[in-house]
């Protein structure tokens, strides 16, 4: 069978692996779409730190048909249509037992979904992978990972109907978070360099769209986000998708008094912002920094794609063989479409 393995950073290859069986607990799939992210593209450039070793298999958003399970197995079968997240929390340690599962410091991850077949830990297989729904397909159920992570930054962002949210970035994390915000009953307005991308924002319920292509200066940008606001005040909530330092601190520098700052993009590592402590001191802003995901945010991102809630499909650019994963990695890196999905049954042309 297939598999892309990375080897270090710029070093990502399409290799002959063996083929593998599952173990006690655990189930196999055939991998009909993996959808490309953007911790893929930064993975891919930079490494990871939940990757310490390596050669690793690569790609954690697969969707695929049950056909082979472990012993002990009873909730999946030959067959079955399903997916799974790319982690699972041990459920017994300190942050597991005072609800903080994205903290949990024995998180098991699975890697390998950019590969003909996948073999799914038994943990996952128990706490972490759900039947797909029949009406909606593999590729618009592959980016449940990041969809359950942005359920997490929602649910904490305190958003209440009629609130002003500002959303920087309008690539696949951004319109998932105006999409979440606009059902909570917002007004978004969301925030980015590339005209295509705030077309897929107005498209996902943002309400209106502020092209900053060209203008590099942080203060500037913030004095005109806010005044889009009403009364100029600045936003209740604002929500950082693109995972820049500086987009860091343009996200707090949007904020009315009293609002709060929901920094969700990963940034490199020990990456720096500004913070006026003043400000945050006397207009009592808050900063909440977000990671990840747990079970029940999984949860509830499955059952958001089911009611159409959110359309997982208008997340991907294009479904593309097995062997375009470089090349789709690269596109993303040049704006050129947000998400795609690895499809192995695709023959390339």
């Amino acid at each position: 069978m297939r598999a892309w393995i990375f080897h270090g950073p710029g070093d990502v290859r399409l290799e002959e692996v063996p083929i593998a069986h599952p173990g006690p607990g655990e189930i196999k799939l055939a991998i009909k779409a993996a959808a490309t992210c953007g911790t893929d593209l930064k993975t891919y450039r930079r490494g990871h730190p939940t990757i310490p070793v390596t050669p690793s298999r690569f790609g954690h958003e697969p969707a695929g048909i049950v056909t082979e399970v472990g012993e002990g197995v009873t909730t999946f079968r030959e067959g079955d249509r399903v997916v799974c997240a790319n982690t699972v929390p041990c459920g017994v340690c300190f942050y597991c037992s005072i609800d903080r599962e994205s903290l949990c410091p024995n998180l098991e991850f699975l890697y390998g979904a950019f590969a003909d077949e996948l073999i799914v830990p038994a943990a996952i297989t128990r706490r972490n992978t759900y039947h797909i729904p029949d009406h909606l397909s593999f590729a618009a159920v592959a980016p449940l990972e990041p969809l359950a992570t942005v359920v997490h930054g929602i649910d904490q962002s305190g958003i209440r109907l009629g609130d002003t949210v500002v959303v920087n970035g309008a690539g696949p994390i951004g319109q998932m978070h105006t999409r979440l915000a606009t059902a909570r009953g917002a007004h978004v307005i969301c925030v980015d360099k590339r005209a295509w991308r705030l077309d897929q924002a107005a498209a996902a319920g943002a309400v209106e769209t502020i092209n900053i292509d060209g203008i590099d200066d942080v203060d500037a940008i913030a004095q005109r986000v806010k005044a889009a606001t009403p009364d100029h005040r600045g936003a209740d909530v604002a929500i950082e998708a693109v995972g820049l330092a500086e987009v860091w601190e343009q996200t707090w520098k949007v904020l009315r008094p009293g609002g709060i700052a929901i920094m969700f993009g990963g940034t490199p590592a020990n990456a720096m912002m500004s913070l006026n402590t003043s400000v945050m001191h006397y207009q009592e802003i808050e900063i909440k920094g977000i990671f990840h995901h747990t079970p029940r945010y999984v949860r509830m991102a499955v059952d958001m794609l089911d009611s159409g809630i959110v359309d997982g499909q208008a997340l991907i650019t294009e479904l593309r063989p097995l062997e375009d994963l470089i090349i789709s990695l690269e596109d993303m890196a040049q704006g050129n479409g947000s998400k795609y999905a690895l499809v192995p049954d695709l023959v390339k042309a």
